[in-house]
């Protein structure tokens, strides 16, 4: 094999955990290889996160203009036309793939188009679209970000017509009248809120007990009650039995503690979550370690085969780009012998929910920080009492902040409202610091802005608010 087909990394799928990584270990002065079969930026550019947050931009737009004559703006003959934001979504996408690719070629990464194959723990096979091969390449190590694609529902079939996954539900040239969601979750809400704005019925379906059941029950109930207000009907602890599709329409099945009924919709949004995509070729008769389907690693992203590594949702949970991104840049970190490489701490992963109002948290909810046996102080500080939160005409939710009583510890915080997913950095920075309450109120906070309610809610916890 030849020098240029020879690396000391080789990253396969380009998505936020793959294509970071391969940046920083080419900082770091390795040579990298970095393999993609489909595009770059992977799932979240290119079908997730990016065109996601565009297109709910635009239904907030669309929603916001609709109260126009709040700010003393006559909006007459609104229409909304979901192709032009599916259109504009899709262009956004385009830009950072683009941009990805500039950043990889200013950084010296060779990029591979294909589907990689492990031939021997230190050699890839790259293989075209129709299966042929492309030569292979050689690297000391290996990292596999291969992601996750839409979990599918048993006897269900997804024809992207009428029952749809994520994809096929961003692609659409219009919204359709009505749409049953299954499964809740970041997904299935922050669809359920796109649509809704276009004039779509939307019904969401979740087998728990809440929409957000990784979230604070307290800020999931608040949201819940939002998206209701809005005209989105929710259904929890319901279990889908049944989908058929007939002339066009479907008809979903489903039970509520024994109790069924039917839910008509034009379309069916099926949002019951992600799968590793671990079925990489040879990856298996390597005897690389797994378990439920994801690959199993160390605290330094390596697996049970020594030069194997693995990142993002290919490891399981949370499913979260910046959790992958970051995984990627810990790994190849201490592949590179750094001094002050740190694992991973899961408590410090913020979790966004992009829907409008819309939800950010990170660290231990409320129940989860009593059942380790915390004794807790709670403060919130609700956006109705919020000078910025008033004049930008978006009042609901509020900040949670949760400390431990006994050490002052930060322990979560948890927001529902306007720019949550903003906000949610200065708790993340405090939470990495092992602040206090106390810490976060000696720090001054701009009035007026919405970042003055997590120094409020930290002054409640500590009994002293000012402004409630």
């Amino acid at each position: 094999m030849t020098d240029e087909r020879t690396f000391d990394l080789a990253v396969v799928g380009a998505g936020p955990g793959g294509y970071v990584a391969s940046i920083r270990a080419a900082q770091l002065g390795m040579r990298v290889a970095l393999i993609e079969r489909d595009r770059l930026g992977g799932i979240c550019l290119n079908w997730g996160c990016i065109p996601t947050k565009a297109l709910l931009q635009s239904s907030h737009l669309l929603s916001l203009l609709r109260r126009a004559e709040e700010f003393g703006i006559h909006a007459e003959n609104l229409r909304g036309d979901f192709g032009i934001a599916v259109k504009r979504s899709r262009e956004k996408a385009e830009r950072l793939s683009k941009g990805i690719e500039h950043l990889l070629r200013k950084n010296k990464v060779s990029v591979f188009m294909g589907e990689a194959r492990f031939t021997s723990a230190k050699e890839l096979e790259i293989a075209d679209s129709g299966g042929k091969t492309n030569g292979s390449i050689r690297a000391e190590r290996i990292l596999l970000a291969t992601g996750s694609r839409p979990r599918l529902l048993p006897d269900v079939t997804m024809d992207g017509q009428v029952v749809l996954t994520s994809t096929e539900a961003m692609l659409r040239s219009q919204a359709p009248a009505s749409m049953v969601i299954i499964g809740g979750g970041a997904i299935g809400v922050e669809f359920a809120d796109i649509y809704h704005a276009y004039g779509t019925a939307v019904t969401l379906v979740e087998l728990l007990p809440t929409i957000l059941p990784y979230e604070d029950e307290e800020i999931t109930a608040l949201l819940r009650r939002s998206l209701t207000k809005k005209g989105i009907k929710i259904l929890t602890e319901t279990r889908v039995e049944q989908v058929i599709v007939e002339a066009g329409k479907a008809t979903v099945r489903v039970s509520n503690h024994g109790v069924s009924q039917e839910l008509l919709g034009e379309t069916v949004l099926v949002a019951v979550g992600r799968v590793a995509n671990s079925e990489v070729g040879g990856l298996k008769e390597l005897g690389v370690a797994m378990e439920n389907g994801c690959v199993t690693v160390n605290e330094w992203m390596e697996s049970s085969v020594a030069g194997i590594y693995a990142i993002g949702d290919l490891v399981g949970a949370p499913l979260l780009a910046h959790k992958a991104s970051h995984e990627g840049i810990v790994a190849v970190e201490k592949m590179a012998k750094l001094d002050d490489v740190t694992p991973v701490d899961p408590r410090r992963i913020p979790s966004c929910t992009y829907c409008h109002p819309a939800v950010a948290s990170i660290g231990l909810t409320e129940a989860k920080a009593k059942a380790e046996g915390y004794t807790i102080r709670v403060g919130r500080f609700p956006f109705s009492a919020s000078g910025m939160a008033i004049t930008l005409g978006e009042t609901e939710g509020m900040v949670k902040v949760i400390a431990d009583a006994t050490h002052g510890e930060i322990l979560g915080v948890h927001i529902m409202g306007a720019h949550a997913t903003e906000l949610i950095a200065e708790a993340g920075l405090a939470i990495a610091l092992e602040a206090t309450p106390e810490e976060i109120a000696k720090s001054i906070h701009a009035h007026p802005t919405l970042s003055e309610a997590m120094g409020e809610a930290a002054l409640a916890a500590l009994g002293r608010e000012i402004h409630l």
